[in-house]
C-alpha cells in the first residue's frame, strides 16, 4: 500500500477501535446511555449517574484498556513469530509460551494450597507469567548452540515442550477437585474479567512494548524474510535479532496469558489477514496487526459480555468462533494467490 492509503486505513482503524470502545462502555448487564459517557469520563456526575460512574470506572474501563493492549500484543507477537519462522501459519503457542503459562497456572490452582509461594490473590497471574516466559526462554536455550539458534529446532523444541506441559496439565486435572477443575477449565478458555486497575500497571508496560518497537523491527523482519544468510549480508545481526523477537513475543504473550488466560486464534488469524490485505511489508504489517488485533479482541470481549448477559462467555470461545470460519473463508477465496513474499 502507498503511504496515503496507509494513513487512511490507519485512521479508519483507530476510529473503529474508538467506536467499539465507546459501545463497550455503554453495553453490558448494566446499560449506560451513550450520551452519559463524556460526563462520566470527565467526572461530571449527577446523583442519577453515580452507579453508572462506578460500573464504568471500576469494571469496564480497565477491562477495555486491557483488551485493546492484549489484542494488539497477541497479534503483534503472531506477526513476529510468522516473520521469524517465515511461515504464515505459525503462532506464539507453537514455541510453548501458552502451554508453559497454562502449566504453571494449573499447578497454582491445584497445588497452591500446599505451596506457600503459590498462595495469595496474585499468585495465579505471577505463576502463569513465569511459566510462559520461562518456557519461551527454555525453548530458546535448547535450540541455541554455539551462539546460533536453529529455527527448525526452535519450533520442534516448542512442540515437544508443549506436549510435555499438556501431559502434566492432564495429571493436574486428574488430581483436581470439582472447584479446582472448574477454575482451571474456565481459565484455559480465557476471560478479560481479571483486568483491574491494580493489575494494569504491571501488565500494560509489557503489552505496550510493541508500540515502542514497531520502528526498529520492520526492516529487520523484511530482511529476514529473504533468508538468514541474505539478511546477514544486508547488515542485520541475525542471531541478536532472533533473540529479540523471541523475548518480545514471550513477554507479550506471557503478560497477557497471566491475566486473561489463553486467548486463541488472535495471534494466528490477525497478522495473516493483514498480510493478505496489505502485503508482506513488516513496516506496515506490524502496526496494522496491532491495531486489528485490538479491534478484534475488543469486539470479542463485547460479545462475551453481552450475548448471554448477565452471564459471561469465555472469550476464547468467541475468538475461535470468529476466527476459524473467517480464516477458512479467506484461505478458500485467496488460495490461488497465497504466497509468503
Amino acid at each position: 500500500m502507498n503511504p496515503t492509503r496507509n494513513t487512511i486505513v490507519g485512521l479508519l482503524g483507530i476510529l473503529t477501535l474508538i467506536s467499539v470502545a465507546v459501545f463497550s462502555m455503554s453495553s453490558g448487564a448494566f446499560s449506560i446511555p451513550v450520551n452519559w459517557i463524556p460526563s462520566l469520563l470527565l467526572g461530571d456526575v449527577s446523583e442519577e449517574q453515580q452507579m453508572a460512574h462506578q460500573v464504568l470506572w471500576a469494571i469496564r474501563l480497565p477491562r477495555i484498556l486491557f483488551g485493546v493492549f492484549l489484542g494488539g500484543a497477541l497479534a503483534f507477537s503472531g506477526a513476529l513469530m510468522q516473520g521469524l519462522f517465515r511461515n504464515p501459519i505459525v503462532d506464539p503457542g507453537l514455541i510453548g509460551i501458552s502451554s508453559g503459562a497454562a502449566l504453571m497456572a494449573a499447578i497454582s490452582i491445584v497445588l497452591g494450597h500446599m505451596i506457600p509461594l503459590l498462595q495469595g490473590n496474585a499468585a495465579l497471574s505471577i505463576s502463569a507469567f513465569i511459566g510462559g516466559v520461562g518456557t519461551c526462554l527454555l525453548v530458546y536455550v535448547i535450540s541455541t548452540r554455539s551462539g546460533r539458534t536453529n529455527i527448525v529446532t526452535l519450533l520442534l523444541s516448542g512442540v515437544a515442550i508443549m506436549a510435555l506441559a499438556e501431559a502434566i496439565i492432564g495429571f493436574m486435572i486428574f488430581l483436581a477437585d470439582d472447584d479446582q477443575l472448574r477454575d482451571l477449565t474456565f481459565w484455559r478458555m480465557g476471560s478479560l474479567s481479571g483486568a483491574t486497575w491494580e493489575k494494569l500497571p504491571y501488565v500494560l508496560p509489557v503489552l505496550a512494548l510493541p508500540l515502542l518497537s514497531f520502528p526498529f523491527l520492520g526492516k529487520g523482519l523484511n530482511a529476514l524474510s529473504l533468508g538468514e544468510r541474505e539478511a546477514g549480508h544486508l547488515g542485520l545481526s541475525v542471531e541478536r535479532f532472533k533473540r529479540l523477537l523471541v523475548v518480545l513475543a514471550g513477554l507479550c504473550v506471557g503478560a497477557g496469558v497471566a491475566v486473561a488466560g489463553i486467548v486463541v486464534f488472535v495471534g494466528l488469524v490477525v497478522p495473516h489477514l493483514v498480510r493478505l490485505l496489505s502485503g508482506p511489508d513488516h513496516r506496515t504489517l506490524l502496526p496494522f496487526s496491532f491495531l486489528l488485533g485490538a479491534i478484534v479482541l475488543s469486539v470479542a470481549d463485547l460479545l462475551a459480555r453481552t450475548v448471554v448477559a448477565p452471564a459471561e462467555l469465555p472469550i476464547g470461545i468467541i475468538t475461535a468462533f470468529l476466527g476459524a470460519p473467517f480464516f477458512l473463508y479467506l484461505i478458500q477465496r485467496k488460495k490461488g494467490e497465497l504466497s509468503w513474499a
